[in-house]
């Protein structure tokens, strides 16, 4: 009889923290956390060491930018972490570290690859984290792979920040979208990461389902209701085993530099943080409303629409008179409930897809620290689904249809 393939996945729903080290801290608990549930692989969010910049405005609009933006900025990337590798990504270079490595220094970057090829050496656990990568004066939102017994087999760069992200990230190369490939207790994995929106770049996933993956990793930034069902579709396209994890994190709890701050001290070179006044006002005026609220009903929670003709528009204006008064009245606490903080910036959805589309660990929402998923899966399973779908190969009508990828090799790993 051939020997079982399967392993036990985790997902972890975990915020960026004040400080770099604090957030290496934070994984190594839940790794260790993992590790003790016997969790064989598990997969960090988008971004998780050194932030997502959720809410940042940089200071920036189409032709100007501010003092107090780029010292956000420069917040920002002192936050990022330093692998060692070079801008234009060295590859196998970095891989096997071969790069020169400076005198009186033991290794390249600030330590961050060390600790991970550590910790996932002590713990036994398959790492893959997202990253915000300082390299030269760029910043890349980067996936890093760390295998217990080998260290890092490799990194890759997002190759397109979406919207305002591409204003502190860089491109990332389309050679980096190499599958990685591992054995994990004799079950043979080929996997790559698709980081956020690259996941909705068709052709990007075809390049990644022709190297015949197994084990796809998502992580993102998008708490739309609309992530759930293109994880599912690329599971079903793609046959493979589809991870899912994204931080779920109130306003109050962002990072230190994610809060805009509005005054610049020239002299001092620092940033003011809003006052109480000013932040309320910003809050209910600037950012995007939800469109749902929660409510307590003696024991219950209750989740409403929000009816713009019963709520205020902001937090100073008086609810209009109706038959849901109690209601409005209601969701104006809600409302300067946002204001204090306790607003979700986002609300997690971490998530475990089977090979033919199916729901196998349910999104887990609005819980903040200590989320973890785990799901026992059978490789075996990706495998049977090919009887009926393999769409770069039995089903893709190579004789018609071509993809070639600039620097990327898309066949098989061997």
């Amino acid at each position: 009889m051939p020997s079982p393939q399967r392993l036990r996945l985790a997902c972890s729903q975990s915020r960026t923290l004040s400080t770099l080290s604090a957030t290496l801290d934070a994984l190594a608990s839940t790794t260790r956390a993992a590790a003790a549930a016997g969790v064989d692989l598990i997969l960090f969010p988008e971004a998780y060491l050194g932030g997502y910049p959720r809410t940042c405005s940089f200071g920036s609009t189409i032709g100007a930018r501010s003092d107090a933006g780029r010292e956000q900025f420069l917040r920002y990337f002192r936050d990022a972490v330093d692998l060692g590798d070079t801008p234009r990504g060295a590859g196998e270079d970095w891989v096997k570290r071969r790069l020169p490595v400076p005198a009186e220094k033991e290794y390249r970057g600030d330590g961050t690859r060390e600790f991970l090829e550590r910790l996932a050496r002590e713990t036994g656990v398959f790492l893959v984290t997202g990253v915000v990568e300082r390299s030269g004066g760029s910043l890349y939102c980067s996936a890093v792979y760390v295998c217990p017994r080998l260290g890092c087999l490799g990194k890759r760069r997002k190759v397109m920040p979406t919207g305002s992200e591409r204003l502190v990230w860089a491109q990332g190369s389309a050679s980096t979208l190499r599958a990685v490939t591992t054995t994990i207790k004799g079950v043979t994995l080929t996997m790559a990461a698709a980081i956020c929106w690259e996941n909705l770049m068709p052709l990007l996933r075809h390049s990644l389902y022709s190297q015949n993956v197994n084990l796809w990793l998502a992580p993102t930034a998008d708490a739309r209701d609309t992530w759930l069902p293109l994880v599912q579709t690329i599971g079903n396209e793609g046959r493979c085993f589809v991870m899912s994890a994204i931080s779920c994190v109130r306003r109050k709890n962002l990072p230190d530099w994610a809060p805009d701050g509005t005054t610049y001290d020239v002299a001092s070179k620092e940033l003011a943080p809003k006052t109480s006044a000013t932040n309320a006002t910003t809050s209910s005026s600037d950012r995007r409303r939800r469109s749902t609220v929660t409510i307590k009903e003696g024991e219950h929670e209750l989740v409403l629409p929000r009816d713009e003709s019963e709520v205020p528009a902001t937090s100073d204006d008086v609810a209009k008179p109706s038959g849901a008064a109690t209601v409005a009245q209601k969701l104006g606490s809600a409302i300067a409930d946002d204001i204090d903080g306790d607003e979700f910036v986002c609300r997690g959805g971490s998530c475990i897809i089977g090979p033919r589309g199916q729901i196998l660990a349910e999104p887990l929402w609005e819980v903040e620290d200590g989320g973890l998923i785990v799901q026992d899966v059978d490789f075996d399973d990706c495998d049977r689904g090919r009887l009926d779908l393999d769409v770069a190969g039995s089903y893709s009508r190579s004789d018609a249809f071509k993809l070639t990828v600039e620097g990327l090799n898309i066949d098989p790993p061997a």
